[in-house]
């Protein structure tokens, strides 16, 4: 499988290379909606899965489908090299300019650094790329209640395994028509199911609107694993998702197509 690592930070266009004390915050719109943090996205354990538990498979079920975010735990990966990814990606960020530009990414490559900034939460990091490591930073904000960090939105890929800081929600979700924060578990993974399980699914699974957020006085670094399929790949309805009492709800189209047409 493909694997390319993407460090991005999101910032004024043609400042994103450099460090900045205070950030000019883009995205500022009106007074946001006031996020609901009585509500908790679900809670996974991979332990009980791979034993093969009943209750917590219908959990994850129930998961993709009312919610299609949830936090997984016991997933195997060692505290310390998630605290070792925590604490690398801050190192890079700080160093100078002259050493960052040898990271910098050619112009026909995949989003990252190097670029002077995202041109949509659209944009596709590469035709042939199966899965990517992206590591985001946001700067403070001196207005963080009027600003997304990155603006409400869907995505067209597969699936993504995030990590976000312990100590700050960075990641709000659409649910029952109100804003959710992701309130982090201590070493837990966040599960996004996208666009191309919701075809798979034929529509029981959904990819809902999420967006992350920023704070006023913290620097925020995510790690985001991304999985997408090829252009070539025709996706549709699987099988054992459609219900033959009621039509489809998705059809059979090719993955660049798809990209193509959102």
């Amino acid at each position: 499988m493909l694997m390319k690592l993407s460090l991005m930070r999101t910032s004024i266009c043609g400042l994103s290379l450099m460090k900045l004390s205070l950030m000019i915050c883009p995205y500022v719109g009106s007074l946001p909606e006031v996020p609901n943090v009585q509500e908790m996205i679900p809670v996974i354990d991979m332990l009980l899965l791979s034993n093969g538990q009943k209750e917590e498979l219908n959990n994850l079920d129930m998961a993709c489908k009312e919610w299609s975010f949830y936090q997984v735990v016991n997933h195997g990966l060692a505290k310390v090299v998630l605290q070792n990814m925590k604490e690398a990606a801050p190192e890079f960020f700080d160093l100078q300019i002259q050493e960052k530009n040898k990271f910098s990414m050619a112009s026909d490559d995949i989003q990252g650094y190097g670029h002077a900034c995202v041109l949509s939460v659209q944009q596709k990091l590469d035709r042939e790329l199966m899965q990517a490591l992206r590591v985001n930073y946001y700067p403070t904000c001196s207005k963080p209640d009027l600003v997304s960090g990155i603006s409400p939105h869907t995505d067209t890929s597969t699936i993504s395994i995030l990590l976000q800081e312990d100590d700050f929600d960075g990641i709000q979700i659409r649910h029952d028509g109100e804003w959710v924060p992701v309130k982090q578990i201590p070493n837990a993974l966040v599960v996004n199911i996208r666009d191309v399980i919701e075809i798979w699914s034929d529509g029981k699974y959904k990819s809902i609107k999420h967006k992350t957020v920023i704070n006023e006085n913290k620097e925020i670094i995510s790690f985001a694993l991304l999985l997408f399929r090829h252009d070539d790949v025709e996706i549709e309805p699987l099988d054992h998702m459609i219900d033959s009492s009621r039509p489809l709800g998705m059809y059979k189209v090719r993955y660049g197509d798809y990209l193509r047409q959102c």
